[in-house]
């Protein structure tokens, strides 16, 4: 058999079932193989949403996402998604073609320097050498996927790689593709377990990888073992994400910190006043050295740090929750009270403006939908109207556009939880600059049969930067964020979906209602005003 034989044949024992591709000249011997290999190909309008699908599978299933595209710009276009991937703590390859090493180094067609390319927003990036050792850079790039702290792996296929012949032998076995956990020594759970319950006022922070599905139950355990929440952080807003409520009040309160696999980075202003009590402690456990000496250098107080450990998060956690006491009743209390705090005028909110909907009615209108859905996915990204989508809206499962902070994934996230959740409703709140980043992506739903509702906040810019120009520089110094009221409901009508265009409040909910009935990949485009971002803790 050929190396892209080898390759399919991997992808299948491995538990793959959806490759996410944009096909090219070097690849095409993937998708032939493909086929005897029984792998699915939801082919996209590009490369970058290719990425994200993959991201988004990862997070919501705990198993690699699979990306598949050609070499040369075919794999620069994909590499732009790697980041949300990476800060996401999301687990996925990125499968690219190259030209073939016999030719590299003579001006081949496409030729670049791939690997060295993706290095800096993935785990690990590397080159197939032969059709013989493919298998086992494939099992490799698995388990460096889902070790540690998970991530994107990228592995580049020379496509004289993938055109050579091998054979049965030099297919991994299934245990080739299992990762081994880093595990929290005994001593040290039953020393963290220890330093929790002295604290008066402790909090549990969590990374992004600690937000997917399949780490509800230990999440869930971890909680009410120690009657406190864990509070996942994803959210390039850091401590001002308007989804953790008024959070900020109990941080700046809060005389111990666990570190679940959570970085000491700038979404907790690296452990510094005034976002951090100067006296509070920290107890960290990661997957990473680097996340342990950066923590170090960011507190810059050795004092500050009670405990610093090699850890994975999701094997700790379940291992604290066995060695848990609980904590003081009314502290657990008032960060659940913060947590779920939300202004009181805020179910009164209302548009000021004919023509326009304020974000907080949007968002009413929706959480309708997903409390009346049976399994319900919301996807929100943007700038502040994604704020107000993340602060109104809450589902079991969300996917936002992570620490990272880079717009342009909700269409792409969307799909892939529509693949991923067959039966579940799924809704994608997004901005309008948003929008245009993969508005083509209507097609490769429409085309694969995958409904979704996407709710469009219209208000005619880039908001996020224009509401920075008005606080920096001035009203009379705002410009070039300017967009026009687009009527992207017809451009999702055009590619074969479901569109509606809506002004007014009334109109909102039948609309929603109208969109998901329809069966189609849908878009609500909802006329909105121009609002800052949520202040929800002020």
């Amino acid at each position: 058999m050929r190396g892209a034989d080898l390759l399919a044949r991997a992808l299948s024992r491995a538990g793959v079932r959806h490759v996410f591709s944009l096909s090219g000249n070097h690849v095409m011997s993937v998708y032939d193989a493909a086929l005897d290999a029984g792998l699915g190909i939801l082919h996209v309008r590009h490369e970058a949403a290719a990425v994200h699908m993959a991201d988004a599978w990862g997070r919501l299933t705990g198993e690699p996402g699979v990306a598949l595209v050609t070499g040369g710009p075919g794999h620069a276009n994909a590499v732009s998604a790697l980041y949300t991937a990476l800060a996401s703590e999301s687990p996925m390859l990125l499968l690219s073609g190259h030209a073939p090493l016999a030719e590299l180094g003579k001006g081949s067609f496409q030729e670049m320097r791939q690997a060295d390319m993706a290095a800096p927003v993935v785990k690990g990036a590397f080159t197939a050498r032969s059709a013989a050792g493919l298998g086992a850079d494939l099992a490799r790039a698995w388990r460096l996927a889902k070790s540690g702290r998970p991530g994107p792996v990228h592995l580049s296929l020379p496509s004289d790689v993938l055109e050579s012949k091998t054979d049965e032998r030099s297919l991994p076995p299934p245990e080739a593709f299992s990762a081994r956990p880093t595990p929290l020594g005994e001593a040290a759970a039953q020393a963290v377990a220890a330093e929790l319950a002295r604290a008066e006022r402790p909090l549990i922070l969590a990374g992004p990888a600690l937000t997917a599905d399949g780490a509800r139950d230990v999440r869930i355990g971890l909680e009410q073992a120690c009657g406190l929440p864990v509070v996942c952080m994803e959210s390039p807003r850091g401590v001002n994400d308007p989804a953790l409520g008024a959070f900020p009040r109990v941080l700046a309160r809060a005389d111990l910190v666990r570190l679940l696999g959570k970085r000491l980075d700038f979404t907790l202003r690296f452990g510094q006043p005034p976002a951090l009590a100067q006296g509070c402690r920290f107890l960290i456990l990661d997957p990473d050295p680097e996340a342990l000496r950066a923590a170090g250098y960011a507190l810059g107080d050795p004092a500050r740090i009670g405990l610093a450990a090699l850890a994975d998060p999701f094997d700790a956690a379940a291992q604290l929750a066995r060695a848990a006491r609980p904590v003081r009743a009314e502290w657990g209390a008032e960060v659940r009270d913060a947590l779920a705090h939300r202004p009181a005028g805020w179910g009164s909110l209302a548009s000021t403006t004919e023509g326009a909907l304020h974000p907080a009615e949007v968002g009413r209108a929706v959480q309708g939908q997903i409390d009346r859905a049976h399994e319900a996915v919301l996807v929100a990204d943007g700038g502040e109207f994604g704020q107000w989508a993340q602060a109104c809206v809450s589902a079991p499962t969300r996917l936002i556009n992570g620490p990272a902070g880079a717009i342009g994934s909700a269409l792409p996230f969307a799909i892939a939880a529509k693949l991923a959740r067959p039966r579940a409703t799924v809704i994608a709140m997004l901005g309008d600059g948003t929008f245009g980043f993969h508005m083509a992506e209507y097609d490769t739903a429409v085309r694969a049969r995958l409904p979704f509702v996407g709710v469009v906040g219209n208000d005619q810019c880039w908001n996020a930067e224009h509401q920075i120009q008005l606080r920096s520089y001035g009203p009379e110094r705002a410009h070039g964020c300017e967009l026009l009221p687009t009527r992207y409901d017809q451009v999702a009508a055009a590619l074969g979906g479901h569109g509606e265009q809506v002004t007014r409040a009334t109109e909102l909910e039948p609309a929603l209602e109208r969109a998901a009935a329809s069966g189609q990949p849908a878009c609500v485009n909802v006329m909105i005003e121009r609002r800052a971002a949520p202040a929800v803790h002020a």
